[in-house]
């Protein structure tokens, strides 16, 4: 397994931290939290047309540029870096992840190519009110109606669903867990969308109700469990690279005013508690940055320690982005608090990752259950 950086990353690294302090400074990330959809529709098209980003990981037959989710993870952790408020994790990631792991080919080549252009704005609607990550908690029922499919139900927690012209649906039928593609509009029949307020204004969420909604079935009935494992998976390796920027972003914040902050004459920096806990936080970050390469490097390469990684590595990422995100706050003194400050955005999109695709302790449950203790 390969787990270094080469020089074609790290110009990709570089290229997308200068195209987001470009275009998507926190100045505009605040003025995007105050909108509906938190989506400049401007900065989403450049990053598809030009840059390419939604279709990295997507294969060239589909229309992506055929890359691994190596490079993929670079981009969310610069992503995350920046707090970017616009669908890359639901549709770049949640949705085409779940549409290559399916085995309906047809589904593939006709939806990948607008995901992997922009075009399409895409998600994955699967938890209900309870907030799990359980499949086993799915309640919204899919119905055969004459050759048609139709949904009845409703999902909330939804990453970006006020939004997306294309919903992937986790729905029960007579087979088990089955997996529906619904083309999202105005005028979508039996479908209604409210955004939720959230902690995290960053990352829009909303509640879809579903009313004989019709809706493709993607595969076969019954496949959304594997599907689901699969695609849950590499989103929580996807959303610790985003957690590993975040927390890097926190760390350097906080060295910064380390260096510029004085009390009693000298930079706080200077003083031995504040150092002890800033080398204490990089140790964190940096051990979390190894874990990500080595998990990134595992789905690149198709290993089968994936589904062993990644709920490990969730974990893990979690507890390291909240410690970081709270103790930067602790470190800036009272401007932390304040709204001018981005130290509390960060906090927030801390909490707010941890709690997504199920929290610490919901992960190492899953994988004390899948090494079998």
């Amino acid at each position: 397994m390969s787990l270094g950086v080469s020089a074609e990353q790290e110009e990709l690294r570089a290229a997308v931290r200068r195209f987001l302090a470009d275009r998507a400074p926190m100045s505009r990330v605040r003025e995007l939290m105050e909108t509906a959809d938190g989506i400049d529709r401007a900065v989403w098209d450049q990053a598809g047309s030009q840059l390419g980003l939604m279709g990295l990981a997507i294969p060239e037959e589909y229309g992506g540029a055929g890359f691994s989710f190596a490079e993929q993870a670079i981009v969310l952790e610069e992503l995350g870096a920046s707090l970017y408020t616009g669908p890359y994790l639901a549709s770049a990631v949640l949705a085409a992840t779940a549409l290559l792991a399916s085995q309906d080919e047809g589904a593939r080549r006709d939806l990948l190519p607008g995901i992997a252009s922009g075009e399409t704005i895409a998600t994955l609607a699967f938890t209900e009110d309870e907030g799990s990550w359980d499949p086993g908690s799915a309640r919204l029922s899919a119905r055969k109606d004459g050759q048609d499919w139709r949904l009845d139900g409703h999902k909330s927690f939804v990453p970006d669903g006020h939004a997306a012209g294309l919903i992937l649906v986790v729905a029960t039928t007579d087979a088990g867990l089955s997996l529906f593609a619904v083309e999202a509009g105005t005028a979508t029949a039996g479908l209604a969308r409210a955004s939720l307020p959230t902690l995290d204004q960053t990352r829009k969420l909303a509640r879809l109700e579903f009313a004989g909604v019709t809706a493709r079935l993607i595969g076969a009935p019954g496949d959304a469990t594997a599907i689901l494992d699969r695609t849950l998976d590499v989103a929580a390796i996807a959303l610790a690279a985003e957690q590993l920027g975040g927390a890097q972003r926190s760390l350097d914040m906080t060295v910064d005013y380390a260096k510029v902050r004085h009390q009693f004459g000298r930079p706080i920096g200077s003083f031995q508690a504040i150092k002890h806990r800033c080398a204490d936080l990089l140790l964190e970050v940096e051990s979390l940055r190894s874990a990500v390469q080595y998990a990134a490097a595992a789905v690149a390469e198709g290993s089968p320690e994936v589904p062993v990684l990644a709920p490990m590595l969730k974990a893990y990422a979690s507890e390291t982005y909240f410690h970081v995100a709270a103790e930067s706050i602790q470190m800036h003194g009272g401007i932390g608090f304040t709204w001018e400050h981005d130290a509390h955005l960060y906090f927030k999109r801390a909490k707010a990752s941890e709690l997504f695709l199920g929290d610490a302790s919901y992960h190492r449950e899953r994988l004390a259950t899948r090494i079998g203790l």
